[in-house]
């Protein structure tokens, strides 16, 4: 199962939940084309054809960016509502780390989106009140994550960081470098539009009070069908395999 994003604290605001479940849209067809060649349907090669990789990195930044614009706007949130939401999203981690150990014992998530999303979100928020910070620091943690590489961090014990040489076997991985850029650049985007009072540019409006209502459900639910999709998927195949093995 490659990365899938996650959720954030987020008040409600109808652009970020549609485009948040536009997101969820995209991370649910990549993990459906990415289980018809787990089971055997298709022969997809999802982790090493670029295109692939790319449409992967692309459902992982829109994912980051918005929790890094939600860091900003859960500053209108009680402190005991982000500790909940951080319980909520370590629980999930946990969750995912001993499912995914049960069913790929060999390559089961120990560092993956959700573990992420904490440990980055605990990182970010001191940095929510120092705009002129959070985007050279992003541009900074992007670029050194790209482009260094060493050995040293290969390790298990260290390869959360990000610097590896050689990308671990799991199921999913989201190292803090670069994907803390992400977060960063998002909360840099967030603190512009807080200082614009949370006003939208005409187009981004129009947009906003286009998107289809389901949209807004699955952005405000991110976290619950992050959790459940996959098993959702694997047993509509498992049913299918079944189903077509009965003469």
């Amino acid at each position: 199962m490659p990365a899938s994003p996650l959720p954030s604290l987020l008040p409600r605001f109808p652009l970020i939940d549609g485009l948040r479940g536009m997101a969820v849209c995209m991370m649910v067809a990549y993990h459906f084309l990415f289980d018809t060649t787990y089971f055997g349907l298709t022969h997809f090669r999802m982790l090493d054809e670029p295109g692939w990789i790319a449409w992967r990195s692309v459902i992982v930044s829109c994912f980051l960016l918005l929790t890094g614009v939600g860091l900003v706007l859960a500053q209108r949130h009680a402190a005991r509502s982000i500790v909940r939401r951080s319980a909520q999203i370590g629980a999930s981690a946990a969750l995912v780390t001993v499912g995914s150990y049960l069913i790929f014992p060999a390559s089961f998530i120990y560092f993956g989106v959700l573990h992420f999303n904490l440990v980055a979100s605990l990182l970010c928020l001191p940095l929510r009140k120092r705009a002129t910070w959070t985007l050279p620091l992003g541009l900074l943690a992007l670029a050194a994550g790209l482009a260094y590489g060493n050995p040293a961090f290969d390790p298990k014990a260290l390869n959360w960081i990000g610097f590896v040489a050689h990308k671990p076997i799991t199921e999913d991985y989201v190292p803090l470098f670069p994907w803390l850029g992400m977060v960063l650049i998002g909360m840099a985007m967030g603190q512009r539009w807080q200082r614009h009072g949370y006003a939208l540019p005409p187009a981004l409006a129009t947009v906003s009070t286009r998107l289809p209502r389901g949209l807004g459900g699955l952005g405000r639910h991110s976290l619950l069908v992050y959790l459940i999709h996959q098993p959702i998927l694997f047993a509509g195949f498992e049913a299918a395999r079944w189903l077509r093995a009965i003469p």
